[in-house]
């Protein structure tokens, strides 16, 4: 439990591991001089394991008390608190103090209950030197660690900002989308009730069916290849109504990337749009491919039959699907335009 807690509080971890390569570094000479008989008979006579073992170990424990009580009264430790100059002066100097208080407190141990440490004059006169060191490493540590901290912290906003702006602009997106689909449907439904008012009771029966998949989808930033072929399907229906034997339709999806992901709504909008823009008649009728390949697209194809009058439309469609592309999955759509106008669009595989 200990070590999970410590992992999991990366700025303790941190501190520790400072402290602790902090204090075998200071009294490094010393722990080479342990190995050379000339070196200990000359700068540090007398010197033994202990002495210097002791000696790193109160470094390493007074470099943790000294972190302590500047992450409490300072709080480096708290990316959402602003540090300014003058704290990290304030804790410079307070550091200093209190890294010579706690050698003298060692001094004191030593001389009156004899705990091993290092006698040596040369040694001595190092003390002020290693409180200034320990000082600066100290207050310099906490001030990186802290600047670390709250640059995590800014770039977690940021992509959280990001995050919740793309969740904005796809919302648009599909406010925008569904109007455009009921406008569409109207009209076709306006025609039908003309021509054929048992054919529009029908009609109205699966074009409730259609419109309550899109409020449901509404919810969804994705949804599988196979809820969106069901859908298609149903939408198909209303299309044959209209146009019966002059609209065909050739639909291979291979089983294996029924559960890949794509955008609602995608395949009705390429669907809609080869509807929009082609001739269906008895004199030309009309083909759409619907295929799935093995590199991981689904492509909506037809032959180009320009209308003798230019279809009147919004331009929502293509449009609005390779943006919904780009935010949800950062992919583009592909559209090429030959002897067949053809979209082919990226299915998702989640599991990657």
């Amino acid at each position: 439990m200990v070590l999970k807690a410590i992992n999991k509080d990366k700025y303790f971890l941190s501190t520790v591991i400072i402290s602790l390569m902090v204090a075998v570094l200071i009294h490094f000479p010393e722990s080479v001089s342990l190995f050379d008989r000339f070196e200990s008979h000359s700068l540090f006579p007398g010197m033994k394991f202990m002495d210097v073992a002791n000696e790193i170990l109160f470094i390493f424990v007074s470099l943790l008390i000294l972190f302590a009580i500047n992450t409490r009264l300072f709080h480096f430790n708290q990316a959402s608190i602003k540090i300014t100059a003058a704290k990290i002066l304030l804790s410079f100097i307070l550091t200093w103090i209190l890294s010579n208080l706690l050698g003298q407190v060692f001094v004191f141990l030593h001389r009156t209950f004899d705990i091993p440490a290092i006698d040596a004059m040369v040694h001595h006169y190092l003390h002020p030197l290693r409180d200034f060191i320990m000082a600066c490493l100290v207050t310099s540590s906490c001030c990186i660690i802290y600047l670390v901290r709250r640059q995590q912290l800014v770039l977690i906003e940021n992509e959280q900002l990001q995050a919740e702006n793309i969740r904005n602009q796809y919302e648009v997106l599909k406010n925008q989308l569904n109007p455009h689909m009921l406008f569409n449907s109207l009209n076709t439904l306006r025609s039908l009730v003309r021509e054929n008012q048992d054919k529009a009771q029908d009609y109205i029966q699966e074009l409730s069916r259609v419109l309550r998949y899109t409020l449901q989808s509404n919810e969804s930033q994705s949804v599988s290849l196979r809820e969106e072929m069901e859908f298609a399907s149903a939408y198909i229906f209303l299309l044959k109504m209209r146009f019966e034997n002059n609209l065909q339709f050739d639909i291979q999806i291979a089983k294996s990337f029924e559960d890949y992901r794509l955008p609602p709504m995608a395949v009705q909008v390429l669907i809609e749009n080869a509807v929009k823009h082609n001739e269906i008649s008895d004199r030309k009728p009309l083909t759409i491919h619907i295929v799935t390949n093995n590199e991981g697209y689904l492509s909506v194809s037809n032959d180009i039959q320009p209308k003798r009058t230019a279809a009147s439309g919004t331009g929502i469609g293509l449009v609005n699907l390779a943006k919904r592309y780009r935010l949800l999955f950062k992919q583009d759509i592909q559209i090429t335009e030959d002897k067949e106008f053809s979209v082919c669009i990226p299915l998702i595989d989640e599991v990657q």
